[in-house]
């Protein structure tokens, strides 16, 4: 299952019928500008994260869209200066409340 952080962007997959119009082709070209989590992708298509997770699933399936690899958050045993700020956090949840907002 795909988590809401999990980040996406465009494959050398060719779309499909079906695949080329609506919220698809709105998921393909938002992949196409920049990389973006499926929670974002949710938020921008105005669409519950269920469904947006069907739709990327297609679209994965098609290689269409592929998984992109992130190197994991630091632990919270690092060093100060590796962990996120508090100010970087609190944007992310401020933009996470706008999205489901």
């Amino acid at each position: 299952m795909l988590s809401p952080e999990t980040m996406l962007q465009v494959g050398d997959g060719r779309a499909g019928p079906g695949l080329l119009e609506g919220e698809y082709q709105q998921i393909t070209q938002l992949c196409r500008q920049r990389r973006r989590s499926v929670a974002e992708l949710a938020g921008t298509i105005r669409l519950p994260l269920t469904a947006t997770r069907v739709l990327i699933s297609d679209l994965i399936d098609a290689r269409v869209l592929v998984l992109t690899v992130t190197t994991p958050y630091t632990p919270t045993d690092a060093p100060v200066g590796n962990r996120p700020t508090p100010q970087l956090l609190e944007a992310l949840r401020a933009g996470l409340l706008r999205l489901a907002g």
